[in-house]
């Protein structure tokens, strides 16, 4: 089932077209990335599915446009972003801040036992749960956001740039969640500077290129594809 479709999705900043009438989209279970370099249209790309951005074309999800709904209108139908940067609450602790990803639920025991699930997968935010979050490593928001964010229980889990600013051993730890979090069928888009990376976690995979997309295929057959390996893995 075709969960997410972008159709001619146009983002404009005043008078420079970030996004130029795009076309991608994603099937329920997959892990999709996005690859590119600097400026390319990913991040905005993201930002206009989650309503951060106003856009032009059509975002569909599940059949229906979503293009031109409010951003918590848009969480609330399941779709869940974890963003450049992180954007965790630094004056609030692990345990507030991933209360904050729940904020449309209602069911104590559930929410109770996916803030278990999130110590499960990151066991560092279990020992700092009453820390505050603007204390912790860049690697541990990382892991915050990501747990805030699967807090919603997403249909959808965007992703921006997981491994940005991380030390190896963090990227390869965020990863390993990414792929497991992905086995057990959530849906992912993926934005990731780390070509390499994002292509042998991801099932398919579009190129974006000043805002277009220039390519696109099975994520194993782009990692092997030349002028990808020489414009995105350094070959």
């Amino acid at each position: 089932m075709r969960l997410l479709s972008l159709e001619k999705v146009e983002v404009h900043y005043g008078g420079i077209r970030a996004v130029k009438g795009i076309d991608l989209h994603v099937e329920e279970g997959e892990l999709v990335c996005l690859i590119g370099a600097n400026g390319a249209g990913k991040t905005t790309t993201l930002r206009a599915i989650s309503g951060l951005a106003h856009a032009g074309g059509r975002i569909l999800y599940r059949g229906e446009d979503i293009a031109g709904r409010r951003p918590h209108e848009i969480a609330r139908l399941g779709i869940s972003l974890v963003p450049e940067g992180r954007g965790v609450f630094p004056q609030l602790t692990i345990e507030e801040n991933l209360a904050m990803g729940a904020y449309t639920r209602s069911d104590r025991a559930g929410i109770a036992a996916d803030v278990d699930r999130a110590f499960t997968l990151f066991p560092r935010l279990k020992e700092r749960r009453r820390q505050t979050a603007g204390t912790l490593s860049g690697g541990e928001q990382q892991m915050l956001a990501i747990g805030r964010a699967l807090m919603s229980r997403p249909k959808l889990l965007l992703l921006d740039e997981p491994s940005m600013g991380l030390a190896p051993i963090m990227v390869d730890r965020i990863f390993e969640v990414i792929r497991l979090i992905a086995s057990e069928g959530v849906t992912m888009l993926l934005v990731e500077q780390n070509a390499r990376l994002a292509l042998e976690a991801s099932r398919r995979a579009y190129v974006l290129e000043s805002g277009l997309v220039t390519l696109s295929g099975e994520a194993a057959g782009l990692l092997h594809d030349p002028q990808v390996r020489q414009a995105y893995l350094g070959e």
